[in-house]
């Protein structure tokens, strides 16, 4: 009986928990809560209130889900990661970015709280974009920030999810950005352009950054690398029709997670992919349409770490 009590009592701060971070973090109402849950408004509402008496919840939810908690256990023995931290889903919005940027600004702020310096190095996209908001005020003067690729557009202007100074502007941290545009026109003009003083001192950086956070981009037609216009039609039919599954900072990878034989990967100025034998390399992405580069990536070790939601936690383990 005691043990049934315990099961029902972890169960109801699940729920809890659950309906706290739907009402706290997605901005869902009672109603919908109810009804995403499978209970009435006033359960719902109950709920909520409980998740707060018990101090689940803060500014954050803090009370971890235990299906989350059992879906990043099996992802970390499936794969062989070193980290991994799953959070609750919408299922009215599952490209919902906010949990996954509490997440890792969570794990982001613990390494920035370490008094020791330490080099952070950063890709872009919308995740660690959102993921930077999310950071509280800090002032880390010693740690050094560096980005791991260009922020130059095909059209010669400013991306505008570069995280790495956006994060430098919220903690304080040094920065260094990355000297080089994502792609040359060239292997020769590459050539050239990683001898600059700047760029082999950036290089460096990222290949001794303690931590690495890197977005996964997808290569169907709303690949981020499509979109913004570096690959050309051509280009990327030829590569889908490759094999292409997914890329990390710009490297295309297959869906054994490795780099695909292209022109294109051969053009790519961002450093080297991090070493996850020696360093820490931690990808925040999650929903339907990556889940294909994300299982790539798993596949071929290029990542050690995974910040992803529920439902594409359950996608990624079949």
């Amino acid at each position: 009986m005691t043990a049934d009590r315990s099961l029902t009592e972890a169960s109801r701060l699940d729920d809890a928990a659950r309906a706290g971070w739907l009402y706290y973090v997605a901005g869902n109402t009672q109603d919908e809560i109810a009804r995403k849950l499978g209970v009435s408004r006033q359960s719902a509402q109950r709920l909520v209130s409980l998740a707060v008496s018990e101090r689940l919840v803060k500014v954050r939810i803090d009370h971890p889900i235990g299906a989350c908690m059992d879906l990043a256990r099996e992802l970390t023995d499936r794969y062989g990661l070193d980290y991994c931290d799953v959070v609750p889903s919408d299922p009215d919005a599952p490209e919902l970015l906010t949990g996954l940027a509490i997440a890792a600004a969570n794990e982001l702020t613990r390494v920035l709280k370490d008094p020791e310096p330490r080099i952070i190095a950063l890709g872009t996209g919308r995740a660690l974009k959102a993921c930077v908001r999310q950071l509280p005020q800090m002032d880390c003067p010693q740690h050094r920030l560096v980005s791991l690729l260009g922020n130059i557009m095909s059209d010669g202007s400013a991306t505008p999810y570069n995280a790495t100074i956006r994060m430098a502007d919220r903690v304080g941290g040094r920065h260094y950005p990355f000297p080089l545009p994502v792609v040359a026109r060239d292997p020769e003009d590459l050539a050239h352009l990683k001898e600059q003083e700047a760029a082999r001192s950036t290089f460096d950086l990222c290949a001794r950054a303690d931590l690495a956070l890197v977005g996964i981009g997808q290569m169907d037609r709303s690949a981020p690398l499509f979109v913004d216009g570096f690959l050309s039609e051509k280009e990327w039919s030829d590569l889908a029709a490759n094999g292409a599954a997914g890329e990390i900072i710009s490297w295309i990878f297959d869906d054994d997670g490795q780099l695909v034989d292209c022109d294109f990967n051969r053009r790519v100025a961002s450093a080297p992919l991090p070493d996850p034998s020696r360093q820490r390399i931690i990808a925040v992405a999650a929903g339907a349409a990556k889940i294909r580069a994300i299982r790539a990536a798993l596949n071929g070790r290029l990542i050690n770490g995974l910040i992803t939601n529920e439902a594409t936690a359950r996608a990624l383990l079949p």
